[in-house]
């Protein structure tokens, strides 16, 4: 299947109504950390404001957040960034009638009719996703040279053999600019590379090993005896696993520490701001997301992800969003959050992955 982005189509700014709109409201902020009154909170759309007479458009988005005029560029903020003064774009109506248009259509392609009635509009484990895997696939291949691909990923990955393996084989076949996830993923990675098992059963045949319940202990204290992943890795020959894949490649691998976290591995950041923060670093350059098996770490990511990027030729692009989980409850989550690319997969993670890799011949 041949992939081609969806055309984005601007709004009309001739039109009457937004060509007489009046310039957005600016306020300053009354103290540090806090917006002013009536402040506009940002969307995962496309949002233009009226600047002194143009409309500009927002060079990213982020939920939650508002956006900041800052000489010609529109920053978008966090409140626990907002600066005491900083000029603060308020206002509540989205149509373009106070300077602020929300364009929620910028990437509709053509309409197909819909009945009133129909079965089977939901996703769930009875849907057929055979064309969900064709599409992703496709857009896969077509990100791996032109986007960037950022991963979410739960530990479920590491306690199975070929899961392990078909992943560190997309890392290595280039199919992976970023992976996103927490202590477990890596502790029961390495634990699977360095001892053979995840939580103490092997990752091949699922049998419990004599003091197992051990083993990820030992692995997280060896990694901190070595005094880091990196020379773990070396130190103890570890040629496998998706630790291992990254770090060959050079993948960014965030890890995001949690409170009931064991050890933790050296490099999991236990502040959770600087954990958000350099989730949004990748996220920020992210054109496709893959959430798997992670319910909290992909809601996390899932409120950082727009539906547009801003391209270096000034172009408007669209972000691709996939949740793949066993549970209905989970991917529904993610998708109940509004972004039209947000494509929900209901399976188990471990067979998605293998058949993903299938696909890609890797």
């Amino acid at each position: 299947m041949d992939f081609s982005l969806r055309p984005y189509q601007a709004p009309d700014f001739d039109a009457p109504a937004l060509r007489s709109a009046p310039d957005a409201a600016v306020c300053p902020a009354p103290a540090d950390g806090v917006a002013p009154e009536g402040f506009h909170a940002m969307s995962i759309w496309p949002e233009y404001f009226k600047i002194g007479g143009r409309w500009r458009l927002a060079g990213e988005s982020r939920m939650d957040c508002v956006p900041v005029l800052a000489g010609d560029d529109i920053a978008v903020t966090e409140f626990r960034r907002l600066r005491k003064g900083d000029a603060v774009i308020c206002g509540r109506t989205e149509d373009g009638s106070e300077g602020i248009l929300v364009h929620t259509r910028g990437f509709d392609g053509p309409g197909e009719a819909a009945e009133r009635f129909a079965f089977r509009q939901s996703r769930s484990r009875e849907t057929a996703f055979t064309r969900d895997y064709d599409e992703l696939c496709s857009l896969l291949r077509y990100e791996r040279g032109h986007g960037r691909i950022v991963w979410v990923m739960g530990p479920a990955f590491a306690f199975d053999r070929g899961a392990r393996d078909a992943f560190a084989r997309l890392v290595r076949g280039g199919y992976a600019h970023a992976v996103l996830a927490g202590n477990a993923l890596a502790t029961h990675d390495l634990e699977a590379a360095y001892l053979g098992t995840a939580l103490g059963q092997d990752v091949y045949t699922q049998k419990n090993v004599p003091n197992g319940h051990y083993h990820h202990l030992q692995t997280i204290n060896r990694v901190r005896a070595c005094g880091g992943i990196p020379a773990f890795l070396e130190r103890e020959g570890i040629q496998d696993g998706i630790v291992r894949a990254c770090h060959d490649a050079g993948v960014p691998l965030v890890l995001a520490g949690s409170i009931r976290d064991d050890g933790p591995l050296p490099g999991v950041i236990a502040d959770v701001y600087a954990a958000q923060d350099a989730m949004r670093a990748e996220i920020s350059r992210a054109t496709t997301v893959i959430c798997m098996a992670t319910m909290l770490h992909s809601i996390a990511a899932g409120n950082m992800v727009p539906s547009y990027r801003v391209t270096a030729d000034g172009g408007v692009r669209q972000v691709y969003f996939y949740v793949a989980d066993v549970s209905e409850f989970a991917v529904r989550k993610l998708s109940d959050r509004g972004s039209l690319s947000s494509r929900a997969i209901v399976t188990n993670v471990q067979d998605f992955i293998v058949r993903v890799a299938e696909r890609l011949g890797v």
